[in-house]
């Protein structure tokens, strides 16, 4: 029986799925593989593990993997797609598909049909289907210029109410971002904030999910709620873009932000059914590996002769 891989190559986590023709064998999850952000190096490594976590568990040898498929963010760059596939292929045999983790996220939600996946992890993306496979994208364009509602925006956002709220006389939610960065001083928090390359804000959104039982919840949940609309804008224009106003679409929810971060995804429907209440919200959180899973077994299938 084939073994395949599927594989989501996240800013903050890899996780790797191991499956059959009819189910999965095993998943195992590593560091951040996002090239773009941690390296090469870092992403190599994370993907190894998570390949050779997975395989273990499977009781699967890596060398007799008949398709892989990776969904990463800025796999459209023909530098990081190329750099993935090498990385891959020189860990597993068989044929390797790169895409963008919002393919991977579209199949996992819709296997195929038409429907809008909204991502919110470290970055953020928009993206849609039709039924005669149009597409179109909102945002994404990375931490820098875009990426609103995403763990990095969030995390940014809270750095930006601490030292709000310091010059307003109050010290409290500085405080905290302090211990967290495990920084001493707030002249500390200015050099890593605006230094160059600029930090992981996206790890502050533990943090942030903390706070809001906290004197300082005032400021996260109005960070949060913004967090919701701005997602739900991106999520409208994609549907905007691509159907006629009453048209029935279901939109999925992505990534850790959506996950752990409820009010987030209260915003987000919130914003969403006051613009296009006819658009159906799913509720469940969908898990893109299993995307990459579907698109292996199905570029597979589609390869044999039968199928031809």
């Amino acid at each position: 029986m084939p073994i395949f891989l599927g594989i989501d190559a996240g800013g903050t986590k890899t996780t790797c799925a191991v499956a059959n023709e009819t189910s999965v064998l095993a998943t195992a999850t590593s560091g951040a593989s996002n090239i773009v952000r941690v390296g090469e190096t870092e992403a190599r490594a994370s993907l190894r593990e998570a390949i050779a976590k997975a395989c273990s568990s499977a009781g699967v040898d890596r060398r007799g993997v008949e398709r892989t498929v990776i969904g990463a963010a800025g796999a459209s760059v023909p530098q990081v797609r190329s750099r993935l596939l090498e990385t891959i292929c020189g860990m597993v045999s068989g044929e390797v598909e790169v895409v963008g983790d919002m393919v991977i996220a579209m199949e996992a939600a819709f296997e195929g049909a038409e429907g809008v996946i909204v991502i919110a992890g470290t970055g953020s993306i928009a993206y849609g289907r039709t039924a005669q496979g149009e597409t179109a994208r909102a945002g994404g364009w990375g931490y820098a210029i875009s990426d609103e509602g995403s763990g990095h925006w969030i995390g940014r956002r809270t750095v930006s109410a601490a030292l709000s709220g310091h010059d307003n006389g109050s010290d409290a939610l500085l405080a905290r971002v302090l211990r967290a960065w495990n920084l001493s001083s707030m002249d500390e928090l200015i050099r890593m904030a605006n230094a160059s390359p600029p930090p992981d804000f996206a790890q502050l959104f533990p943090l942030a999910i903390e706070l809001l039982g906290s004197t300082c919840s005032g400021s996260i949940y109005r960070i949060f709620d913004e967090a919701g609309q701005e997602l739900a804008k991106l999520a409208a224009s994609v549907v905007h873009r691509l159907w006629t106003e009453q048209t029935q679409i279901t939109v999925a929810s992505v990534g850790g932000v959506f996950a752990h971060a409820p009010l987030v995804k209260k915003s987000f429907q919130t914003a969403m059914q006051k613009a296009w209440p006819w658009v159906t919200i799913r509720q469940d959180i969908v898990d893109p590996v299993y995307g990459a899973v579907w698109r292996a077994r199905r570029s597979a299938a589609s390869s044999t002769p039968e199928a031809s």
